[in-house]
């Protein structure tokens, strides 16, 4: 009896049988953890190109104001800020989808590459009006900007997720804002509202919806992508 169980064995080996092994579970596994970090990375980059742009015209117009001894790079910002600014966006980018799948509400709204081109479009005009156009006073710029960035929200996102984490976010930014103007690093020219600029949450804000529908349009090309694959397998 031993010896037909050997023969059997050896003939299913003969003939290429193997036993069942969690290869696949496991590729699987890797995959994801591969895609996510190359989701991360996309991301990162994203957040830090943003920020170069971004924080030079703030700089150009004088919003803003480095010490002469942290100026350290050819677009006149401090170093630390293109990656602070990247590390955000990969975690509110890989935050988004994620919590939308804890919620069970997949975010369906305006999921194309042509809307969030459209929305960084938007977020880049907000944070140039803040710095380029010139308003009556503090008070009715931070009205007008905080209209557009609930505009923005509205018209490509719509999501309760995505209007409470934005919220919630932009006051954690503005207060880690606060701390580093009250301890030096850096200052605002014309500050109104406790070393800051009042408009300064509505610009949190709108980022951060903009890496949130970047990050959900990764997650949702990602998701197809492995579909597709499964599919074919």
């Amino acid at each position: 009896m031993a010896d037909s169980t050997v023969v059997s064995n050896q003939q299913r080996s003969g003939s290429g049988e193997t036993a069942p092994s969690r290869g696949p579970y496991i590729a699987v596994i890797t995959n994801r953890n591969t895609n996510l970090v190359i989701r991360g990375f996309m991301l990162f980059s994203i957040g830090v190109f943003l920020a170069l742009v971004l924080n030079l015209l703030q700089v150009q117009r004088n919003v803003t104001l480095f010490p002469p001894d942290v100026i350290s790079s050819i677009f006149s910002s401090a170093w630390w800020v293109p990656p602070c600014c990247g590390t955000a966006s990969a975690m509110i980018g890989l935050l988004y989808p994620c919590i939308d799948s804890r919620l069970g509400e997949p975010h369906k709204f305006k999921r194309e590459w042509s809307s969030v081109m459209r929305c960084v479009a938007v977020f880049v005009g907000i944070n140039h009006a803040s710095a380029k156009v010139d308003f009556a006073n503090n008070v009715q710029l931070s009205l007008t900007l905080a209209a557009l960035s609930i505009g923005l929200w509205w018209t490509f996102d719509r999501s309760r997720s995505g209007f409470g984490l934005g919220v919630v976010i932009a006051l954690l930014a503005t207060l880690s804002t606060q701390l580093l103007v009250y301890n030096g690093v850096f200052q605002y020219t014309s500050p109104d509202f406790l070393y800051i600029r009042s408009w300064l949450p509505c610009i949190f804000f709108a980022g951060v919806i903009t890496m949130g529908n970047i990050g959900r349009q990764l997650a949702l090309y990602e998701c197809k992508r492995m579909s597709g694959k499964t599919h074919q397998d």
